[in-house]
Formats: structure tokens, C-alpha cells, sequence
């Protein structure tokens, strides 16, 4: 079994994970209203995908008022 000879030092442990960090989420362009969102996601705004409105968009102003 390969044992390592040396301990190996605080700072190449670091640089090693210094790769293991969390990616960015990607976002794209939608096509039919240009704004932000998520690839092969419905579009949050106009409720498109593929060039065809799947969801009907719904007015959101976020009070986030619920009556529980």
C-alpha cells in the first residue's frame, strides 16, 4: 500500500481544496422576453419554454401577507 513519506503541509491541503467550492448557478437569456433565468427551466416572468407559453404568468408582488 503507497504511504506518503512526508506530512503534508496547511498550505498544499488548501490549494488542493481551494477547487472544491461551490459553482455558480448558470443563467441564460430567456429568448421570448430577455430576462434572467435558469436553462431548460420555464421562464419565471412570461411563462414561456421552447418558444411556447406552458405556465400563463401570474402577477407577483411579493408581500408574502398570508393569513396563517
Amino acid at each position: 500500500m503507497a504511504v506518503p513519506k512526508q506530512k503534508q503541509s496547511h498550505a498544499r491541503t488548501n490549494k488542493r481544496r481551494s477547487q472544491h467550492k461551490a459553482a455558480r448557478p448558470t443563467i441564460n437569456e430567456c429568448p421570448t422576453c430577455h430576462s434572467p433565468r435558469r436553462p431548460h427551466r420555464v421562464c419565471p416572468v412570461c411563462g414561456s419554454y421552447a418558444g411556447r407559453e406552458v405556465v400563463a404568468p401570474t402577477a407577483h408582488d411579493h408581500d408574502h401577507d398570508h393569513d396563517h
